[in-house]
């Protein structure tokens, strides 16, 4: 995602009232462009006797008019980060969720800087973060676990819209462009090479491997999610994505999980293709970013009202 662009001021319109009870002339005022309302819903989650999942109810754990997005569960699963963008400012940061005691606490706050899709670093002192600095470069950072001593890492890449860790070292990344390509880079030695062209923005670690799954858009709108070897660069088809979908998520037995519209489709290597599992209907939910817990004891849900 661009994130500079939800900085950008646009034209609002306000319509004050007039005495006698006639309206005033619209008048204009600018404000910040903010993205799409969305919050994160939380349910259990467990398994059938065919291995498919089942959910439990879905509580809105974020429950705020606005921009909640982006969660990442903690690697004990007690809760996850997300992040939170001001209604007001556009001012997007980085917030964590706790279940029990629920408790939601402010993790960054480095205005006129904005952080997104927190992460957590593979030695677990911290969080990697996407940074839109004051002048507008979208570059990977790494914070301490209570948002401080920033550092950026590999600071000659950018865009940078999104990414996951492979070991210690080693990131995958989607990089904006003309085509958005799949990047993966060394942190140490700050080699960079592109793996793929014309890709989508979820990026995974496959249960059971040390390889990483990610989309690959093709010209007739559908796509294919692939699996990557970062020991060596190659790549390999898994299964086509649900209607040309991006957002997909893995369950710790390797259950494959992706949502289009209001309906969550399940698929295993052994399955008949993908099966749906759950439908939002009737709660107006239309399904974008999925996260499990490292247990996979809970699934976080981004959902938009329809």
């Amino acid at each position: 995602m661009n994130y500079q662009k939800w900085g950008v001021l646009a034209l609002a319109v306000v319509v004050a009232a007039c005495a006698g009870g006639e309206e005033a002339e619209p008048t204009v005022a600018a404000g910040p462009t903010l993205p799409p309302g969305t919050d994160v819903f939380l349910a259990t989650l467990s398994v059938d006797a065919q291995g498919m999942p089942e959910m439990g109810a879905l509580d809105n754990a974020t429950n705020r008019a606005g921009y909640d997005n982006q969660p990442y569960f903690t690697p004990d699963g007690s809760g996850f980060w997300y992040t939170v963008v001001d209604d007001h400012t556009g001012q997007a940061d980085i917030y964590r969720y706790d279940m029990e005691p629920e408790t939601v606490a402010q993790i960054t706050s480095t205005n006129p800087e904005s952080e997104y899709s927190a992460t957590p670093l593979p030695d677990g002192s911290g969080l990697s973060v996407i940074r839109v600095e004051a002048d507008s470069l979208q570059r990977l950072w790494r914070l301490d676990a209570d948002g401080s001593n920033g550092e950026v890492l590999l600071p000659e890449l950018a865009p940078v819209g999104y990414h996951k860790w492979a070991d210690d070292q080693t990131l995958v990344m989607f990089v904006l462009g003309s085509p958005a390509t799949l990047r993966m880079g060394n942190v140490n030695t700050g080699a960079v090479e592109t793996i793929a062209e014309s890709v989508g923005r979820s990026i995974h670690l496959i249960p059971g491997s040390a390889d990483l799954s990610f989309v690959q858009r093709h010209e007739d709108g559908s796509s294919t999610i692939m699996r990557l070897d970062p020991m060596t660069g190659t790549v390999e088809s898994i299964v086509d994505a649900v209607d040309g979908g991006d957002f997909h998520a893995w369950t710790p037995a390797g259950v494959l999980l992706q949502g289009n519209e209001t309906k969550l489709f399940a698929w295993t290597a052994d399955s008949d293709g993908w099966q749906e599992v759950a439908d939002f209907a009737d709660q107006r939910i239309a399904i974008s970013r999925l996260a499990v817990s490292p247990t996979g004891g809970h699934i976080a849900i981004v959902g938009e009202a329809n």
